[in-house]
């Protein structure tokens, strides 16, 4: 039987999920200062996958799905973040803009089952789409029209391997992830030999400190292998609508890491920005959940 409350354990638990997911921009933002893009990226999934697909069991799932889903998140959702974090992004803005892919999901999903749009997922996507807009409003030399729309593009790729996954049905979560991340490296890696060529591969190599590396491993082992068998662990024991408002606190704890961290400016329309995106995302989130719980009162009356 699951429980509909997180227990103080299990919510200290989803909290330091958060953590990790939200200050793991400004972990991609301090890696890039030591490798290319694409190399920093290839590098998070080869770890993510060796050596831990010779311990966890293939998931039940088709060859197929697991490369689409390698190359959507790989390939696309990251190889895309980080380029767009290379110069182009802050990472607090980075940390916020990429939740869109919520919005994307919910859209793909609706369009597969053919389900009319809600009046509320109308309202909450208009008031993310108006913070991204307060964001293009305010492009300078830190976050770029470039910078916003690959972010977005990263948001959109997330979204269709969110579709990718919920199709695959993997019993193991875990599995599915580190499995998937075989086909997420060498796309990634075959990238960086093009753009940025041999000799820049083997500089970045040579000469990266032990911070640099200590960024590739908190990206594989923290961000993938920590993060997501968590939050498995969690969706396993409480329903999904108990475990998923978590995510909200993922640009928090985005945005406060770079300002800790970084010294990111946090000016008002930065905050108005985040307010606008959040609350978007609360709505589409607590909306259906209030008006079952209004639904079923005035059934008891």
């Amino acid at each position: 039987m699951q429980h509909t409350t997180l227990s103080l354990r299990h919510g200290l638990l989803a909290l330091a999920v958060m953590a990790v997911w939200g200050s793991n921009f400004v972990i991609i933002r301090l890696g890039l200062d030591q490798f290319p893009p694409f190399l920093f990226a290839g590098l998070r999934f080869t770890l993510a996958a060796l050596p831990g697909v010779f311990f966890l069991p293939r998931p039940n799932v088709t060859w197929l799905n697991l490369a689409a889903y390698g190359v959507l998140i790989g390939a696309g959702q990251f190889g895309l973040l980080f380029l767009a974090m290379d110069g182009h992004i802050s990472p607090g803005l980075a940390s916020l803009v990429i939740q869109v892919q919520v919005f994307f999901t919910i859209f793909l999903s609706m369009a597969r089952s053919g389900e009319r749009v809600r009046g509320f997922q109308v309202v909450a996507c208009l008031l993310a789409v108006a913070g991204i807009a307060v964001i293009a409003a305010h492009v300078n030399g830190r976050t770029t029209p470039l910078g916003l729309a690959l972010v977005v593009l990263a948001a959109a790729s997330w979204a269709v391997g969110n579709i990718v996954a919920r199709e695959g049905r993997a019993t193991n979560v875990l599995a599915y992830v580190v499995w998937g991340s075989l086909f997420s490296a060498p796309p990634l890696l075959a990238v960086s030999l093009v753009v940025d060529g041999p000799a820049a591969i083997g500089a970045a190599l040579g000469h990266a400190t032990l911070g640099g590396w200590a960024a590739v491993v908190w990206q594989s082992l923290g961000n993938s292998w920590f993060g997501y068998a968590s939050w498995a662990f969690l969706l396993a024991r409480y329903p999904s609508a108990t475990v998923s408002p978590m995510a909200l606190l993922v640009p928090v704890f985005g945005m406060g890491a770079a300002v800790l961290w970084l010294g990111e400016p946090m000016p008002g329309w930065k905050l108005a920005a985040a307010a606008l995106v959040i609350l978007g995302l609360g709505v589409s989130v607590f909306y259906p959940r209030l008006h079952g719980r209004l639904a079923a009162f005035r059934g008891a009356d």
